[in-house]
């Protein structure tokens, strides 16, 4: 299984971006698809994401300015971050917990990361 992001870059304060994230390979069930997020010298941490009945759960920082979604149909998620803040700086993992197959253990999948630099 392989997640592969795409979608960062540099912008300005109060600016917008939209961070993809597709899953391939041998996947039965994804459960959980989320964004984390971590910043030079800090730990990494939950942005946002979403369960199989589009439970969704963020961030208190992040909360009314970014928004997650997902395609089951693709295996993807999404992530439309507004407003951006210096504060956002980060770079962006996506993660999934994924099945691979009808019986059987859950396993946790990352992805590459992607550079998101908000700065004037």
């Amino acid at each position: 299984v392989q997640l592969v992001e795409s979608g960062g870059g540099l912008v300005q304060p109060g600016g917008s971006l939209r961070l993809s994230c597709a899953a391939s390979g041998s996947i039965f069930s994804i459960y959980v698809m989320g964004w984390y997020r971590q910043a030079p010298g800090k730990q990494r941490e939950l942005v946002a994401d979403i369960r199989s009945g589009s439970n969704t759960n963020y961030a208190d920082s992040v909360k009314g300015r970014f928004t997650i979604s997902r395609d089951n149909a693709k295996n993807s998620v999404d992530l439309q971050m507004n407003n951006l803040k210096p504060e956002d700086t980060a770079v962006y993992y996506c993660k999934a917990i994924i099945s691979t197959a009808i019986v059987g253990p859950q396993y946790q999948y990352w992805g590459q990361g992607t550079q998101v630099t908000v700065s004037s």
